[in-house]
């Protein structure tokens, strides 16, 4: 169900490259970074393919990519900063989420925020959904644009070169990139568990 679910935004993602060129790797990115996983992996390494192939251009692509991850970051800072804490302040409690969780949050993204926004775009899984996190803990917002900036350049542009390298054998690099995703999801998935389990241990204990 996973691999087909892959599969099937894998072919949104060339779709659009192949009916828009550099337009599309931009619209692509921008849904990747709104916490829509399309695979930014085969969006960057397809786009590379076609500058090899001339159709479109090397750097086209990667400032294509890296100007559609910063858009559909703000976008997704913007509905954090706007309306995630109030909906975490409404209606966080019935998914154990406290007042004292979203002020930790607040005292980091002010202390790590940089950072992590920067490593955030560089992380499979991760980059997809760190700036809905940071719009929630109204991060510094000129501080997170221009290390998002930053963040976004390393990851387009190796991927970008590895597709414009390989040419027609783009695709054999993404099954090396998927065990490293799925780790990183396995850990998440482990994180939230455990959330969920200390605070229904410490709501028991409290009554």
């Amino acid at each position: 169900m996973l691999h087909q679910l892959l599969e099937w935004l894998s072919s949104i993602a060339t779709g659009l490259i192949d009916t828009f060129g550099h337009w599309g790797v931009f619209l692509a990115m921008i849904i990747e970074s709104a916490c829509i996983p399309l695979p930014s992996e085969v969006i960057m390494l397809f786009g590379g393919f076609h500058a090899q192939e001339g159709l479109l251009t090397f750097w086209g692509v990667v400032w294509a990519g890296v100007f559609g991850n910063l858009v559909g970051s703000l976008l997704t800072y913007w509905i954090g900063a706007t309306k995630g804490r109030e909906w975490l302040e409404r209606y966080g409690k019935y998914v154990l989420i406290k007042g004292k969780h979203i002020d930790t949050a607040d005292r980091w993204f002010k202390k790590y925020g940089e950072w992590a926004a920067f490593f955030g775009r560089n992380l499979p899984v991760v980059r997809t959904f760190i700036s809905l996190p940071a719009g929630i803990a109204r991060m510094n917002f000129l501080k997170f644009t221009l290390f998002t900036f930053l963040g976004c350049l390393p990851w387009n542009y190796v991927l970008t070169y590895l597709g414009f390298t390989l040419g027609a054998n783009w695709g054999i690099v993404e099954p090396y990139i998927k065990p490293f995703s799925y780790g990183i999801l396995g850990v998440l998935v482990l994180a939230v568990l455990w959330f969920f389990a200390r605070n229904l241990r410490n709501r028991f204990a409290t009554k």
